[in-house]
């Protein structure tokens, strides 16, 4: 029995389906002890959209560290605060025109959501909350009450009472008019259903399946929000940061979203950070209303603007249109065509193989464990972990992707052909 098994929490989950002692990592490869070499489809749940040790981020880093600059400061003015709001503003906020306020939260996407959650109710003097089914948004207590999975909900007695799951559009949901319903709820009297202080939502829901949202339902989202006078919070946590294409998921609607959620590749290399942008109209906290010791991580300043840079100099929205044509084509003409109930879903680089239809609750296990002993690490996600998610670094070279891409058909031969 390893250090691990004796010493670590059994809350342990990752390193339960790759099980192997990782000690070096570079672009879109892991590295294990014993010499193994696996290609990284997981990208630190998306935390590492610019790949491992990104050398141009990487190099801005240690250069920042050498300087002996400042790497603690609460939320005190520092010089490397100033370099990443002025590349923020400068690169991202001023070219799509968007107002927005930029709050530093705690290290994990989960403070930010909590953070949006009770500035929404500080705004409305409203309690409710309306979130969708299927959605995930971190697992402290507000964003689990929050959150559709109700496993992972199982120790929040008495949390989730203000909290209404509207019905995302998915499975039969997608031939129902989902808005019209939740503007019939609002709309009417006896409904029950008291109007909330906000409606949060994932413009693709990630943990839930990789479900995309349609660009139409997005756009009259934020028309009935307006219509009622609801704060509309986008969880951009996951499936922001050039996942999708453009910085912000929410882009291809044309929307602004009242409050945006960010965090794991906001920094570029994996340092915890995470923010809430928040129209500045809404911008009503009093000074340490909302706080927290680490919210002012310096090496996360550099990286993330490190990052912003990067961005612009390799072309990095087009490049990851280029490889979402690829994934595109892969998966429908290699994948899908194997099983004639096999669904394809995705955009961007992140894609999802669901084969929930396919009667089998231990096919996705043993397709993931199959990747994992031909070099590749993919997760499952969705309703029973019956999702295949394909989530690379937007880094990943063209041939590498490729070559995961094999070793998932590989394994999808091996147990359906």
């Amino acid at each position: 029995m390893n250090i691990f098994e004796t010493r670590e929490s059994n809350v342990r989950s990752y390193c339960r389906n790759f099980p192997a002692v990782f000690h070096r990592a570079k672009g879109s490869v892991l590295y294990s002890e014993s010499g193994n070499e696996y290609i990284d489809f997981l990208a630190g749940a998306g935390a590492l959209n610019y790949g491992h040790n990104n050398d141009y981020i990487k190099n801005k880093v240690i250069s920042y560290l050498e300087a002996d600059a400042i790497t603690h400061g609460l939320d005190l003015h520092t010089s490397a605060k100033e370099q990443f709001l002025s590349k923020f503003s400068q690169a991202i906020l001023a070219p799509k025109n968007l107002d927005y306020r930029v709050q530093f939260c705690g290290p994990t996407g989960t403070n930010a959501v909590e953070a949006a959650l009770k500035l929404a109710r500080k705004i409305t003097k409203r309690s409710g909350i309306f979130s969708f089914m299927g959605a995930f948004h971190g697992m402290s207590l507000g964003s689990l009450s929050i959150s559709g999975n109700l496993s992972i909900r199982s120790g929040i007695f008495g949390t989730s009472n203000q909290v209404t799951f509207m019905p995302y559009p998915y499975g039969f949901m997608e031939s129902f008019d989902t808005i019209q319903f939740i503007d019939s709820v609002l709309s009417d009297t006896n409904s029950g259903i008291e109007k909330p202080a906000a409606i949060i939502f994932e413009t693709v829901q990630a943990e839930g399946g990789v479900i995309v949202a349609p660009i139409e339902w997005m756009q009259k989202l934020r028309s009935l929000c307006d219509k009622h006078n609801i704060l509309l919070i986008c969880d951009d946590i996951q499936v922001g940061c050039g996942r999708t294409g453009p910085f912000f998921s929410f882009e291809r609607a044309n929307i602004k979203p009242d409050m945006v959620v960010l965090s794991k590749s906001i920094s570029g290399y994996g340092f915890p950070m995470s923010l809430l942008l928040i129209k500045s109209e809404f911008d009503i906290w009093e000074p340490g209303e909302h706080t927290g010791t680490f919210r002012g991580n310096q090496l996360a300043f550099i990286g993330g603007a490190a990052a912003l840079e990067y961005r612009e100099m390799t072309n990095m929205e087009q490049d990851v249109k280029t490889k979402e044509h690829f994934l595109n084509e892969f998966l429908i003409n290699n994948i899908a065509c194997l099983c004639d109930n096999i669904k394809i879903r995705g955009l961007g680089l992140i894609w999802g193989i669901d084969i929930a239809s396919l009667s089998n609750a231990k096919l996705a296990q043993k397709i993931i464990s199959r990747c994992f002993q031909l070099g590749l690490i993919v997760e499952r996600v969705g309703r029973n972990d019956s999702v295949i998610k394909i989530l690379p670094p937007l880094t990943i070279e063209l041939n590498l992707l490729e070559k995961g891409c094999s070793i998932i058909q590989q394994a999808f031969e091996e147990y359906l052909v």
